[in-house]
């Protein structure tokens, strides 16, 4: 009997063991595969648009606040719908005094349970008011979410941009590099004048002060996006994506859709406000509430029962201050929304405009402009080398080179922000929009 009490307390103990076992694993799974998802968001090496708007929809901390703000949102549904608790009163009475009343002989004990009963459909109307504050949380997330990912989008058109223009001030030390091995051989052979040499060497000098600026400029841009989806300091190597994807037509003038989340929350806006109206109303019906209970009384060593109801009489207060603000601010809500329409459609008009302008410069640059600068540098280049015109000449026209090169950068740039700003207007996902951006690395 001895040796299987034993062998049952070693059993018991293995069993235990197993258990905890078990149970450490159980705790701490979940915290290895919520390091493994975060090791997963990090984005190193290039990147492309998608994964960043991917990036900053899991990781964007002005996201998860809002997505918290739904959750809180949805307790206070929670709350809304509970039944008030009811009540427990304990008395006694006649005891504890003087003369007769000194102890407990000629007391009384009161033993008695009290619950409100909400009338005119409180407690419905309150929650009905409550799913449609969480309804509105919730648009208020897609309205911040479409705002994050319009970001995402600029700050990734940016980041091209300054790529583009490291490679671009590259390319023109280099072009400076050369003129000034040209002068060098000029001046060495005599047909020009020393002070020539010095004049490129200044403009080489130059042109490096506006490589660093570049590269200052990009690595801020690096900065910028990585910030979005929740790192300080960006861990990927370079962006990749089509800046010069440009269509050779503006597309037609948009009007707002009602996918827009600032017109679509209207609808959840205005019918809270008319519930909240609704719960004001129903607070001029008074509530009753039902007691009963028991009592004990030690002079006669009776008992009794007691049970009552009470009722408010709302004689002065019946809540005319709250229904009327609740009124008021339904018409408010009304005006709100009339006011923020005109304004979306204004706002739309502006941006639609801005991408006329910015498409029509892309376009008169790249076919004009662009062509023009550098068939002139080329010319003068050449003719420098024949004595037919001066250092300045050169200088000039690679200057005037270089900012045309940099004012179409730009101008692309302005394009693909002012299309991510009136898909925004128009309530169009990043996700499903047509990124010609992200397509790869395009050609000037």
């Amino acid at each position: 009997m001895q040796e299987k009490h034993y062998s049952g307390t070693e059993k018991m103990k293995r069993l235990l063991i197993t258990l905890r076992v078990v149970l450490v694993l159980c705790v701490l799974f979940p915290f290895v595969v919520f390091a493994e998802e975060k090791q997963e968001k990090i984005l190193t090496g290039s990147i492309t648009l998608i994964q960043v708007l991917q990036a900053a929809l899991l990781q964007n901390p002005d996201l998860q606040a809002y997505s918290y703000e739904v959750r809180a949102r949805e307790a206070e549904t929670l709350q809304a719908g509970l039944v008030s608790n009811p009540k427990l009163l304990v008395q006694v009475e006649n005891a504890m005094g003087s003369g007769n009343f000194k102890a407990f002989d000629q007391s009384e004990t009161t033993i008695q349970l009290s619950q409100r009963m909400e009338l005119g459909d409180k407690r419905a109307l309150r929650k009905s008011s409550a799913n449609l504050s969480k309804e509105i949380a919730g648009w208020d997330y897609e309205i911040q979410r479409l705002e994050v990912l319009t970001r995402v989008s600029q700050s990734f058109v940016h980041l091209l941009k300054s790529q583009q223009k490291v490679i671009l001030t590259v390319e023109g030390v280099q072009l400076a590099r050369n003129f000034l091995k040209a002068v060098s051989e000029r001046v060495k052979a005599g047909k020009v004048a020393a002070i020539e040499k010095i004049k490129a060497q200044v403009a080489l000098a130059n042109m490096r002060i506006e490589e660093e600026r570049a590269r200052q400029e990009l690595e801020n841009a690096r900065r910028k996006l990585s910030t979005l989806w929740g790192e300080a300091e960006p861990r990927f190597d370079s962006a990749q994506g089509d800046l010069f994807s440009v269509p050779d037509r503006i597309f037609p003038e948009p009007t707002p859709l009602p996918s827009n989340p600032r017109l679509s929350k209207w609808s959840a806006a205005l019918a809270h406000r008319q519930a909240e109206l609704e719960v004001e109303n129903s607070k001029a019906i008074p509530d009753l509430t039902f007691s009963g209970g028991y009592r004990r009384l030690e002079e006669t060593s009776d008992n009794a029962l007691i049970f009552g109801v009470t009722v408010p009489l709302n004689w002065f207060n019946r809540n005319q201050g709250g229904i009327a603000k609740a009124r008021h601010r339904l018409s408010k809500a009304q005006e709100e929304k009339r006011a923020q329409v005109l304004g979306m459609q204004e706002a739309l008009l502006k941006a639609h405009s801005e991408l006329s302008f910015s498409h029509a410069k892309v376009i008169s640059i790249k076919t004009e402009v662009l062509p023009g600068a550098e068939k002139a540098l080329s010319a003068i280049s050449e003719g420098y080398r024949f004595g037919k015109f001066g250092l300045l000449d050169v200088l000039d026209s690679q200057k005037t080179f270089y900012q045309v090169q940099n004012q179409y950068l730009d101008a692309l740039a302005e394009y693909h922000s002012a299309v991510a700003d009136v898909k925004r207007l128009t309530g169009v996902d990043p996700f499903i929009q047509d990124n010609s951006i992200d397509r790869g690395k395009g050609e000037p």
